[in-house]
């Protein structure tokens, strides 16, 4: 398989019609993630109330494969519950590093980055959008429980 057979048509098409969230106005966090490797970046914006991400904004500058992440993630990721993004992010990188099956249900076109298994090259720009959130994540979660505690 050669590197130019990861970009399938349903790759590019998810890339080219992705939805341009933007940048939230008010976000509970932002969190950026650069990919050494290609040079990929983007910038989350994500807004929680009772664990459920309920605002997403994003700005990406990167490869189709990134592109596609981040489409797949603006176009499902408000009303997902935070724990339930937290294992869709485990089960991505099991997909591309262990062999694992892709993701099920409203996050199935993230199916078609299957293939980016057999370059790790790829792993990071294809991961960084689930990163970048879990990041946000992982400022706005501690916050949320001292002040629900205080």
């Amino acid at each position: 398989m050669e590197l130019s057979d990861l970009y399938s048509e349903k790759i590019l098409q998810i890339a080219g019609n992705q939805p341009i969230p933007g940048r939230l106005p008010d976000p509970d966090a932002t969190a950026r993630r650069v990919s050494r490797v290609c040079g990929s970046t983007i910038e989350v914006d994500i807004a929680v109330h009772d664990g459920v991400i309920t605002g997403y904004g994003h700005e990406i500058s990167a490869c189709a494969l990134g592109q596609t992440s981040a489409a797949v993630v603006a176009a499902n990721i408000v009303g997902t519950p935070t724990g339930e993004f937290r294992r869709l992010r485990e089960q991505m990188t099991a997909m591309l590093k262990a062999d694992g099956a892709p993701p099920t249900g409203r996050w199935d076109d993230l199916r078609y980055l299957e293939p980016v298994r057999d370059y790790r090259p790829r792993h990071t720009s294809t991961l960084l959008v689930f990163d970048a959130v879990v990041d946000a994540l992982d400022k706005i979660e501690p916050a949320q429980k001292l002040a629900a505690n205080s």
